[in-house]
């Protein structure tokens, strides 16, 4: 059997880099295809040499393939194309920066952060937040003043990635930003640690004007683990968003409410199954005796996935 050749449907090296030339942009993007396709040694080299094509088709396209490179070369055009004047182009690069993670790449992108483009500095930190480098900590900790709410969610970002105990503060005070998405997000962060601090802020969060966040608090507060949350929780449960409710419900159940036994149980007869699934859920996570009675009482449920459950917290409690 012959050994595979990774040009042999594309042709030779030399062609395809020849056609990366071509007057015709249509022939360089397939070219720049041809070329992200192969197991070329120097494709990267390539590809970069197209980062200031005068065709926005192509610069798409190479913007799309440098995403398959983890390098702080590869960052470097990436970076280039995020601040190019065609949007499309400079999306792309945003996707491709966002699957970095080699923490290397990191000096490549600490320039775009000072951008004067919101889009720009919100899509630098995009790139930086999975690679998990400390060199980024400064920058988004400033950027946590910025103007735009969009800049200092995924500023954020990078700062949760990072889990450091330093930058609670930082975290805490963004429970209170003015943009509900940045409020989420740090509710969110905060899951990592067990302070105190940390889950008051949060709980606090379960009274904020917006679903989302007070949806995201009450899953943080199962995560950070303090017992003192439970009476917020189960205030929770009378929430207008059943999302709330759910996540009040999932909350409790991890933190072994056996207080809120009662009003967990209430839940199984909601009219919406997965409330009554998360319900059970939680009360065979508690597994306290006093929840057998209300939970037979559900065992014919009409919903299987709610029916299942049931018999599952059953046999927590014994």
């Amino acid at each position: 059997m012959a050994t595979f050749d990774p040009f042999e449907d594309f042709g030779n090296a030399d062609e395809i880099v020849g056609r990366l030339a071509d007057a015709d942009p249509a022939i360089r993007r397939l070219a720049v295809i041809d070329l992200a396709e192969t197991a070329m040694p120097d494709s990267l080299l390539h590809l970069l040499a197209m980062v200031g094509d005068n065709d926005a088709t192509v610069r798409l396209q190479v913007a799309m393939a440098l995403g398959d490179f983890d390098t702080i070369d590869a960052a470097s055009g990436l970076a280039k194309l995020l601040i190019d004047l065609d949007r499309p182009v400079a999306s792309a690069a945003a996707d491709s920066l966002a699957e970095l993670k080699d923490p290397s790449a990191v000096p490549a992108l600490l320039s775009l952060p000072t951008h004067p483009d919101p889009f720009v500095r919100a899509s630098g930190f995009r790139g930086m937040k999975g690679l998990r480098s400390r060199a980024a900590l400064g920058p988004a900790l400033k950027a946590m003043s910025d103007e735009s709410a969009q800049v200092r969610a995924e500023a954020l970002g990078v700062i949760a990635y990072l889990k450091l105990e330093e930058t609670l503060p930082s975290l805490i005070a963004a429970t209170r930003d003015a943009d509900a998405s940045v409020r989420a997000e740090a509710v969110n962060a905060l899951s990592f640690t067990k302070q105190v601090a940390a889950a008051t802020a949060v709980a606090a969060a379960l009274r904020d004007d917006v679903w989302q966040v007070r949806a995201a608090a009450a899953q943080s507060l199962g995560r950070i683990g303090q017992a003192f949350a439970v009476g917020g929780l189960v205030a929770g449960l009378a929430d207008d968003y059943w999302q709330v409710r759910q996540k009040c419900l999932g909350a409790l159940g991890s933190l072994k409410a056996q207080s809120a036994v009662a009003d967990i149980a209430a839940q199984l007869a909601s009219d919406l199954p997965s409330l009554r699934k998360e319900a059970a859920a939680a009360l065979g996570e508690i597994a306290d005796p006093s929840a057998r009675e209300p939970l037979v009482a559900h065992a014919s449920d009409t919903d299987p996935d709610v029916r299942k459950t049931v018999r599952w917290a059953l046999t927590r409690i014994g």
